[in-house]
């Protein structure tokens, strides 16, 4: 339904008709765990992917758990400093990281929930990794900065100590809901195989239907994602959607167009309407692939922030919004809509890096292309 809004022009007196203001009503939504905060770290990586994990499990299981991010944070930093140190210091060390990470750590380290694995001391009721993060940075760049010296083996002993004395040593087993786990029953009994998950993406300085390595600094751990054209893509993750099955999003976020505090995010036909557009309905930019191409190479895309896609929405012209899940917690003073974005298909075809999902959300066309 269409509401008009009159706004009176103070400088000529007369009345105009101002665009119309965003109604939404919600077409697809699936199930998610509650918005949460990553707090004052850069593991959205972890968060995002988490979140898309727990929502498998409650598609695969019909439980819902609250898994710990803090606990593939702990289990991928050492990945990421052996990859630091042996490559003598010509790599990246950071917070940083994609889905594939936390896919390769639950692979190799299984699934806990955060109830027994916070990644918090007792003091402690946000995260906050400044001073870890300074400490591992230091440490690392010693390692590869001694001239002559021989790198001794117990540097792998000191990053594992200072990762232990931050966020907690890596737990062996535990209980949950009255029943004994390991990290890997754990895994197994949320019925979770790393291997089911795809990394899809478009770029056109790639092949299509074949995987390849995107170089992004992100991307340490040298994953592998599946190219497709730009309309294919963007069917399959509404195809995967319709059917039932959630996304973890890699996405550039650094456009005033994105906007937490509003809750949307778009891409504007006209440069003029970039501000008008966090509040009211405009006309957005057709996204070629050319185009996103272009945008990628010359760093105006880049790879900013992994969120969680749980559903979509349609305004009342009947455009759709890809309902999109925030690690930046839910202070209406910050963010919107509970902590979601609506994206626009217009933002999504230009600024999603790529997407993760299980491979049964796949359309059957693209899942045969990929020979899965």
């Amino acid at each position: 339904m269409k509401k008009i809004y009159l706004g009176l022009l103070l400088t000529s007196g007369i009345f105009s008709i101002n665009a119309q203001k965003y109604e939404f009503q919600s077409v697809i939504e699936l199930e998610a765990t509650p918005v949460i905060s990553q707090g004052r770290t850069g593991t959205c990586w972890s968060f995002s992917t988490s979140s898309f994990l727990e929502s498998e499990i409650t598609r695969l299981t019909g439980k819902k758990v609250d898994l710990s991010e803090m606990y593939q944070v702990r289990n991928t930093y050492p990945k990421k400093a052996e990859n630091y140190v042996m490559r003598q210091g010509k790599a990246q060390f950071s917070e940083g990281g994609l889905s594939h990470d936390v896919l390769n750590s639950v692979a190799n380290y299984g699934l806990v929930p955060v109830s027994v694995y916070t990644g918090l001391t007792e003091e402690e009721k946000s995260h906050n990794h400044a001073e870890m993060v300074a400490v591992l940075e230091a440490m690392v760049k010693t390692y590869v900065q001694n001239p002559g010296k021989k790198l001794s083996p117990k540097w792998k002993v000191a990053i594992n100590a200072i990762l232990d004395a931050y966020l907690g040593e890596n737990p062996k087993d535990f209980e949950y809901e009255g029943e004994k786990f390991t990290p890997k029953s754990f895994m197994e009994k949320m019925k979770i195989k790393a291997e089911d998950y795809v990394t899809i993406t478009s770029f056109t300085h790639q092949e299509n239907y074949k995987p390849f390595i995107l170089n992004i600094p992100d991307n340490f751990s040298n994953g592998s994602l599946y190219n497709l054209p730009l309309d294919e893509f963007v069917s399959n993750i509404d195809n995967a959607l319709a059917k039932g099955f959630s996304l973890a999003l890699d996405c550039d976020v650094s456009e005033a167009t994105f906007s937490a505090k509003n809750g949307v995010a778009f891409i504007p036909q006209i440069d003029e309407d970039a501000e008008k557009g966090l509040t009211e309905l405009i006309t957005e930019m057709n996204i070629s692939p050319e185009y996103r191409q272009s945008e990628f190479e010359n760093f105006t895309t880049t790879d900013d922030h992994l969120m969680h896609i749980v559903g979509t929405v349609k305004d009342q012209k009947g455009n759709t919004y890809y309902k999109v899940k925030n690690s930046w917690g839910t202070d209406e003073k910050r963010v919107a809509n509970g902590g979601y974005i609506y994206m626009s298909v217009p933002y999504l075809k230009l600024k999603a890096i790529s997407v993760l999902v299980h491979k049964d959300g796949l359309e059957k066309k693209t899942k045969k292309a990929f020979k899965l």
